[in-house]
C-alpha cells in the first residue's frame, strides 16, 4: 500500500498554507514529518483527513493510485485512514466506551456485540496501562493532556486502520506517558500499516524509530532523509533548512 500526496496546495481562511507538498508514504514504514510552528503540519493532517475548512486549490491525494482527494472524512475512515488530533474534542454525555464502540462498528463490516467489543477494548487498554474506570468517563471531559493522548492511541489500537497520521501525539506528555504511548504505536505497527508521526521534537522518535523523515517549512518539504536527519535537526535547528 502507498499513500501519495502530489503537489498539494491548500488554503485556510483565504491564506495559502501548503505550497506544493509532495510526499510518498509506504506500508511497513514509520514516517516522521517535522517542522517549526506555523509550517503547515496540522494543515496537512487536517486536509489529508478531509476537513472542509481546508480548501485544496491544486494537487492530489492518492491511496494505492486511487484519487481520494475530495472524499469526506467518513469515507476516508472506511477506507482505513485515521487521524489522531493535536487537540481532541470534548463530548459531554458520551462515554469513552460507547464512543469507541460506535466508531468501530461504523467503519467495520463485521460488527461486534457488546461483549465482543468489551473484550477487545480491555485487551487494548491494558497495553496502555489505562484503568477500566477510564472507559466510563465522558469523552475527554476533565482529561489531562496525557489522558487525551492515551485515548487517541487507544482509539488507534481499537479501530486498527491501515494508515495512521499522528498529529503531535507527544505534546504535553511526561516521560512515563511518552513511553506508554510510544509502545502503543509500536504495537499497532505491522508490515501492512503506514504511520506518519507529526512532531516538533526528537524525543518520540527515540522510542518509535522513523524509516523516513520529512522537513516541512513554510508550506513546502525542504528536505527528506533517514533517521539521521532527526539528529542533524536537533543539532543545527530549522534555520539551516530555511536557507536551502
Amino acid at each position: 500500500m502507498t499513500l501519495e500526496i502530489k503537489n498539494l496546495h491548500v488554503k485556510h481562511e483565504g491564506k495559502e498554507i501548503l505550497k506544493g507538498v509532495n510526499l510518498r508514504l509506504e506500508n511497513g514504514k514509520v514516517h516522521a514529518l517535522m517542522g517549526p510552528n506555523g509550517s503547515g503540519k496540522t494543515t496537512l493532517a487536517e486536509t489529508f483527513m478531509g476537513n472542509p475548512k481546508y480548501k485544496i486549490t491544486k494537487g492530489q491525494i492518492l491511496l494505492d493510485g486511487k484519487d481520494i482527494t475530495n472524499l469526506r472524512a467518513d469515507k476516508k475512515a472506511k477506507l482505513g485512514l485515521f487521524l489522531s488530533f493535536q487537540n481532541p474534542v470534548t463530548i459531554s454525555g458520551v462515554t469513552v466506551s460507547n464512543f469507541l464502540r460506535q466508531a468501530y462498528n461504523s467503519i467495520h463490516k463485521e460488527k461486534l456485540s457488546l461483549l465482543e467489543f468489551r473484550k477487545l477494548l480491555d485487551e487494548k487498554r491494558e497495553l496502555l496501562n489505562i484503568p477500566s474506570e477510564f472507559l466510563s468517563r465522558y469523552l475527554n471531559e476533565g482529561f489531562s493532556g496525557g489522558e487525551k493522548k492515551k485515548l487517541e492511541i487507544l482509539q488507534l489500537l481499537v479501530l486498527n486502520p491501515k494508515v495512521a497520521i499522528l498529529d503531535e501525539t507527544d505534546s504535553g506528555l511526561d516521560i512515563d506517558s511518552l513511553k506508554i504511548v510510544s509502545q502503543g504505536i509500536s504495537n499497532f505497527m505491522t508490515p501492512e500499516k503506514i504511520i506518519l508521526i507529526i512532531t516538533h521534537y526528537k524525543r518520540i522518535l527515540e522510542y518509535v524509530k522513523p524509516d523516513k523523515v520529512f522537513i516541512l517549512i513554510d508550506g513546502k518539504i525542504v528536505s527528506s532523509g533517514g533517521a539521521e536527519l532527526v539528529n542533524k535537526l536537533e543539532k543545527e535547528g530549522y534555520e539551516m533548512f530555511k536557507e536551502n
